[in-house]
């Protein structure tokens, strides 16, 4: 005898279908239990990216950045801004490998209100170098001092808050600069991506208290991991990117300092200083250092190369530098490329490879074949 149930489904079917559905149900979690165990594992690996990045931008602010034009709020801003941003990461790390809860702890908090500030202090030094100069700027870390003892349903979301302020402030001088848009369109692209990260961290901090702790933290420390990896990306991709965001930023906020200058006097001194004495050959050279060598101020050198030569600085130097390392490729054929480019200024071989192609449309070596063929044929 077989019983039958509701609309004469057999008993042995309706276990089937029952044992189906939890299977299916199992299914779907498992496919989640994988998701987030990659997730997990992103997480992790960008975690480290990012430490071992923040320890290597902190070497080369102080020395291959060493010579970039910066006043020393926005360098400190930077420095602290690298610091803060390892350690939330570690405190990240802790999370996923203890189940530390970081938003309880009052220095994870501190943190929060610390990265803000210094962010918005060392891009505001970028875009807009003489506000910078303010040390009473300093007082942008004051709530870092009573958030900790707010309760962290509210202190970690006001913190975002407080972080997407200063982006939209970013985002107005960025705005100031579109009058630069041809030299400074690759830059905006750059200021464009981060406002983008900053626009999910600040969703992902409002979604803090709903979404949960191991959410926040995944998505925080992916998000931060994320903004290294773009930072890395564009200092090896563009070496020379700070040099060309302080030229355009410059022209941008300029007042002719000229006008009482002798124009044709100084383009002579100028041009004794690269054509005689050579000075693009110092891998140090800055702009600070030539504009003392041929009596001008920094602002008044920057203005007389974009006027006189239709090009920034950085841009003039490497022209220069470009053109004697065409010369030695040809008359020193026995010199490796790299040599080449470390002999007339360049401080690393991605530095020469990019100003050479950016100049001439090719690589140093195939320029060299291309014109050893062209005299041997």
């Amino acid at each position: 005898m077989r019983l039958s149930i509701g609309g004469g489904q057999s008993l042995p079917n309706c276990r089937a279908a029952a044992t189906e559905s939890r299977a299916d149900g199992y299914g779907r979690m498992d496919v989640f239990g994988v998701a987030a165990r990659m997730l997990e594992q992103v997480a992790t690996g960008l975690i480290g990216f990012s430490v071992c990045s923040a320890a290597l931008l902190l070497i080369a602010a102080f020395t291959v950045y060493a010579t970039v034009e910066q006043d020393g709020l926005s360098r400190l801003a930077g420095v602290v801004l690298l610091m803060g941003l390892a350690l939330l990461q570690l405190a990240h790390a802790g999370h996923l490998a203890r189940g530390d809860d970081v938003i309880a702890s009052r220095g994870y908090v501190t943190l929060l209100y610390v990265v803000a500030p210094a962010f918005y202090l060392f891009f505001r030094g970028v875009l807009q170098p003489r506000a910078s100069e303010r040390w009473s700027s300093l007082l942008y870390f004051a709530p870092a001092v009573v958030a900790p003892w707010l309760a962290p349903a509210l202190a970690v979301p006001l913190a975002f808050l407080f972080g997407f302020a200063y982006a939209l402030r970013l985002a107005g001088l960025v705005h100031r600069l579109r009058g630069q848009r041809a030299r400074f369109r690759m830059e905006l692209a750059v200021f464009g991506a981060f406002a983008a990260i900053s626009l999910a961290i600040l969703l992902l901090g409002l979604a803090s208290p709903l979404a949960g702790l191991h959410a926040f933290v995944l998505g925080y420390a992916i998000s931060i991991g994320l903004a290294f990896l773009l930072a890395v990306y564009v200092l090896l991709r563009f070496p020379d990117i700070a040099g060309k965001t302080a030229e355009a930023v410059a022209v941008a906020y300029a007042v002719s300092t000229l006008s009482r200058v002798d124009r044709d006097d100084a383009v002579a001194r100028l041009q004794q200083a690269m054509d005689d004495d050579k000075v693009y050959l110092d891998e140090n050279l800055s702009l600070a250092s030539l504009a003392t060598q041929v009596g001008l101020s920094p602002h008044q050198l920057s203005e007389l190369v974009n006027t006189q030569f239709g090009v920034g600085f950085s841009r003039y130097v490497r022209g220069h530098r470009v053109e004697a390392a065409r010369r030695m490729l040809l008359a020193e054929p026995d010199a490796s490329v790299l040599s080449v480019g470390l002999a007339v200024g360049f401080t690393s071989q991605s530095n020469f490879y990019a100003a050479f192609r950016e100049i001439t449309g090719e690589v140093p070596g195939r320029y060299r074949r291309r014109q050893t063929d062209a005299q041997t044929g």
